[in-house]
């Protein structure tokens, strides 16, 4: 080969190297990165997306349809068991302890510490049998029984035979049964001599001590009774501390205003 060809050959080798090399040098920057293989989704997002996607941001406002049941009255979370007895004549027409005129034919029924006013559905637990009562009174003082019925509710639960049976009351209505004042009766006599007595040799160690004057069929008592107690815990807790330090039977009674 002459020299002329040779060295235009050597030329174009070397033109075609640089070009080449000016290629390789582009910046990494303008490469585009593979697609993404897509990836498998867990069960619950998918369901938890297709929940998302199917409610609009800004869903219309819901209005309920009025019910026509009336609401259900308000809980109030105080429920007794024990025994329950009736009475009749001869306090059929007499005072009962909120005042008004007893009446056998009527719903109410006597309870301890209950409100005046209060509405108890009372459940025979023998029978299943219920009935709705009014507390208009004070009582039973006979231990080992938390209600005394009206002759018309002893009625309705079929308890006039028995005379005393096991129930189960409930307080009807939003009733706050355990605020207010109580206190402990230690003793009712016939004779006032024996309850001053008592209450003299009480009063050295407790206070105050109240004498209620009480005027039953068959004759008047003087009831004997200590304290006044904000709270029927706390009042229960002292009939116990009176239980075994002086050996009374105490009950707890509500402090009515009157």
């Amino acid at each position: 080969m002459n020299p002329a060809r040779l060295r235009a050959t050597a030329i174009l080798f070397f033109a075609v190297q640089l070009l080449l090399g000016c290629a390789s040098r582009k910046p990494v920057v303008n490469r585009q990165p593979p697609p993404a293989q897509p990836s498998a989704t867990p069960e619950e997002s998918s369901e938890s997306a297709k929940r998302e996607t199917s409610v609009p941001s800004n869903p219309p406002p819901v209005h309920p349809r009025p019910s026509k049941t009336p609401p259900a009255p308000a809980p109030v979370g105080y429920t007794e068991e024990g025994n329950a007895s009736w009475y009749g004549n001869p306090f059929h027409g007499r005072h009962s302890s909120n005042g008004e005129i007893y009446d056998m034919y009527k719903l109410t029924a006597a309870h301890r510490t209950l409100p005046f006013e209060t509405m108890v559905r009372v459940t025979n637990l023998n029978n299943g049998k219920s009935t709705t009562v009014r507390i208009t009174d004070r009582g039973p003082f006979v231990a080992n029984r938390i209600l005394d019925l009206s002759l018309a509710a002893a009625r309705e639960i079929e308890s006039t035979g028995p005379g005393v049976v096991p129930v189960r009351i409930e307080v009807l209505g939003n009733v706050d049964v355990t605020a207010g004042f109580f206190t402990v009766q230690v003793g009712a006599f016939k004779d006032s001599a024996n309850a001053n007595r008592l209450r003299d040799k009480l009063s050295a160690s407790y206070s105050p001590i109240f004498i209620q004057q009480y005027d039953s069929p068959d004759g008047t008592f003087y009831r004997v009774r200590v304290g006044k107690i904000s709270g029927e815990q706390a009042a229960q807790d002292f009939g116990e501390k009176l239980r075994a330090t002086e050996g009374f039977t105490p009950f707890v009674v509500r402090l009515d205003e009157k």
